[in-house]
């Protein structure tokens, strides 16, 4: 008898996960429940989260509550007799009420090695730090965020050259595959949660547009780190002649530059930048405002006509 699951996603990083859920035979999702569409773009176009459309091809029942804290939600979710809840990437906090009702709890699969990044911008906060590690965490959810006790952890390294996306890949995919197995083995009662080292707790925040602008007077190791963690959200970016340049992709240069800190300088093919340590940045790859992605070196033969 498969096991009955009412699955919560909102974000990319859940739709994996989920598939591989609805093709193991010992699960079987009987609802979804997801955040509401919203309006996105120039043109403020209703989009859904990409597992809505996702589970309607399965003939899942989608749910998508303006408040998971509502008398509706509980009500309906109470309804119908998950043996457990399973939350990836969601974007809400899972109010106590909704944690009681199914009888196995809620399990959680995060993109950190907790207690490390507890928190919504975990892949880039390990990234941006300098974090030599990352991995996932499949925890037992309670009312606080990130906060309870841990069935599984997987390690992965962060390589030299990871963006933000990339290790997000990455980690969904290890997620996905070792999701099903510590699911079935809690569920069985095989495995045992065990207490996070909360005195070890670091936090991430929601990432928002204006964060990705750089703050030049940082070292040039940092900045470096900043432009590949915030790839492709929330990307960074500075201004030039009176326009937003979006930088998508630098590194460290042993070429100088005389201008101060923070100002472009443009020397034979390179576009380059001092940093508040006195190290240069070498810019490969930018957006001008109202413009297209260029390596550097066509801004510039098209900058200099």
């Amino acid at each position: 008898m498969s096991h009955r699951i009412i699955y919560f996603g909102a974000g990319e990083f859940s739709v994996k996960p989920m598939q591989i859920l609805l093709d193991d035979s010992r699960f079987e999702i009987i609802a979804v429940v997801t955040q509401p569409d919203k309006p996105v773009g120039r043109h403020q176009k209703m989009e859904s989260p990409l597992i809505k459309s996702l589970a309607e091809k399965r003939g899942i029942e989608v749910f998508q509550f303006e408040k998971l804290k509502s008398d509706e939600a509980y009500q309906k979710l109470s309804s119908l007799t998950a043996d457990v809840f399973v939350v990836v990437s969601y974007g809400q906090i899972i109010p106590q009420r909704v944690i009681n009702i199914p009888k196995m709890g809620v399990i959680n699969l995060h993109g950190s090695l907790l207690p490390r990044w507890r928190g919504a911008s975990c892949v880039q906060a390990a990234i941006a730090t300098g974090d030599e590690e990352s991995g996932v965490t499949i925890m037992k959810i309670d009312a606080l965020m990130d906060h309870g006790p841990i069935l599984h952890k997987e390690v992965e390294p962060i390589r030299a050259n990871d963006t933000g996306g990339m290790l997000f890949r990455r980690l969904s995919s290890i997620g996905s595959e070792v999701l099903p197995d510590v699911l079935d083995d809690y569920l069985k009662g095989t495995i045992s949660p065990t207490e996070q080292n909360h005195d070890l707790a670091t936090y991430c925040k929601i990432l928002k547009r204006e964060d990705g602008k750089i703050d030049w007077s940082k070292p040039a190791e940092e900045i470096e780190r900043l432009i590949r963690a915030y790839d492709p959200w929330p990307g960074t970016w500075t201004e030039w002649n009176g326009k937003r340049m979006k930088i998508l992709s630098a590194c460290l240069s042993a070429l100088n530059t005389h201008k101060p800190v923070g100002m472009i300088d443009i020397i034979d093919n390179a576009i380059l930048i001092k940093c508040g340590d006195q190290k240069v940045l070498e810019i490969t790859k930018l957006q001008l405002e109202g413009g297209k992605p260029l390596e550097s070196i066509y801004f510039i033969s098209g900058y200099r006509g």
